[in-house]
């Protein structure tokens, strides 16, 4: 009877077992030297190229529709296409500033080992010719595997279960693991992964609601900007509680360092309501706009059982603090012992927390290097809130209507002198601590 043809496309693997002959160069039948094949998709794959098979089948006529069994033996091999997606330029170097940043790159694909590794190579993988198939994945351990993936950059051939296996063996050794896929069968490994990251071009909807982020341009830059970004924002909120808890700790211990002296408060309920209030939005809320530090691409990553406020900045807004207690209540009854009045004397102590926030604002536009370092006129935002907060402790200082309101009072020029010498001490003080742990903690072992 009439016979039909089947057509079949897959993995050299798999479609060469399917095959029991081949055809020659003019179609006739011949015999298959898988052999032969096998050299030549190693000469493709070794250039990069994506390689699939095809094979032909017939089917008689009595046959009504196509089962698994018919293509499963006794077809007939067609040939080989050899497919090249190059990898873009922009991905070779998010690739180079991952490695950088401490930021372990690894291809798990299920692609020919020989084309992972040429791949892995043109964008600078660790070991690209180190490759571990899925084949051998299945003779690997639990426990072997853990040290593999820690050692191993590519991995070739693998199916969609066996991701999931790396993702948790990579997690076993606590490392926080980042997991890119846009197919049905990644959706596993993308919701076991600390991060996944689904394909928004391609990516299918099971990928999409499995992930933890949709990549819109499916471009693994975008994903290493990310993490720029990210490291960026996290630096400047950082920056904002460091700056702005020694004032609530400085005002807590003058107040209680006043209670305990059994002495006038050196400031007032609402005159903490003012600094607060003022400084918190025009001086404080500049940070969140500083530029990203240069070299935040090349810092390791940071552990995630670290606290935000680590050792050295608890220490640093102790200091901070110490010293608006000391200025201000220093300053406080200085003016009381040379003839002042207690509104004067608290205006002095206000002004002292607010020249000494607006100086250490300064000090934290980066938490190790000087303001230098970051440039002076890299955040424009900081001196047009420094200006606003100029004008308003002006006001505060010398306007009647809010000496009435604050229970402040105009002071003279030597106590500006007075106030501005803490504030640079403070700032002086913050510098010096800044540079002292950076020599100690240069050439210390990442």
């Amino acid at each position: 009877g009439k016979r039909r043809t089947i057509y079949a496309k897959g993995s050299v693997e798999a479609i060469i077992e399917k095959c029991a002959s081949s055809t020659d160069a003019e179609g006739r039948a011949a015999v298959l030297d898988a052999e032969q094949v096998h050299r030549v998709v190693e000469e493709m794959a070794a250039r990069g190229l994506r390689v699939l098979a095809f094979a032909k089948g017939e089917l008689t006529e009595e046959k009504n529709g196509l089962q698994h069994t018919d293509t499963t033996s006794g077809m007939i091999f067609l040939g080989l296409q050899g497919m090249i997606d190059p990898p873009r330029k922009e991905a070779i170097t998010a690739v180079q500033n991952c490695h950088k940043a401490g930021i372990r790159v690894t291809m798990i694909t299920g692609d020919h080992a020989l084309t992972a590794s040429a791949i892995a190579q043109d964008i600078g993988l660790y070991n690209p010719s180190n490759v571990v198939t899925g084949r051998a994945l299945m003779d690997i351990s639990d426990r072997e595997l853990i040290e593999v993936v820690n050692r191993i950059s590519v991995f070739a051939r693998i199916a969609p279960e066996q991701k999931l296996r790396l993702v948790k063996s990579l997690q076993s050794s606590e490392n926080i693991v980042a997991m890119t896929g846009d197919g049905v069968n990644d959706a596993p490994a993308l919701k076991r992964a600390d991060i996944g990251v689904a394909m928004g071009i391609t990516g299918t909807d099971v990928a999409k609601e499995a992930a933890d982020m949709v990549l819109i341009d499916d471009n693994f830059a975008t994903i290493e900007a990310a993490v720029e970004e990210g490291r960026g924002v996290f630096d400047n909120i950082t920056k904002f509680i460091v700056w702005t808890l020694p004032t609530n700790l400085g005002e807590g211990l003058v107040i209680l360092a006043a209670i305990f002296a059994g002495v006038t408060l050196p400031i007032l309920p609402v005159q903490i309501l003012w600094i607060n209030m003022t400084t918190a939005v025009l001086l404080g809320l500049t940070l969140a706009f500083e530029p990203k530090e240069p070299g935040i691409m090349t810092r390791m990553p940071r552990d995630p059982k670290t606290p935000i406020l680590t050792g050295e900045l608890i220490g640093r807004i102790l200091i901070v603090g110490t010293l608006l207690l000391a200025g201000s209540f220093g300053l406080f009854e200085w003016e009381l012992m040379h003839g002042a009045s207690d509104a004067e004397a608290r205006t002095v102590a206000v002004n002292v927390f607010v020249m000494v926030e607006l100086f250490y604002l300064f000090n934290c536009r980066s938490l190790t290097k000087s303001m230098f370092h970051v440039g002076l006129f890299s955040n424009l935002w900081v001196y047009g809130g420094i200006g606003a907060m100029l004008i308003l402790q002006g006001l505060f200082t010398y306007l009647p209507a809010m000496n009435r309101m604050f229970q402040s009072a105009p002071i003279g020029t030597e106590a500006w002198i007075r106030i501005l010498a803490v504030a640079f001490i403070a700032f002086f003080v913050v510098g010096l601590e800044k540079w002292i742990r950076l020599k100690i903690n240069k050439g210390r072992p990442v």
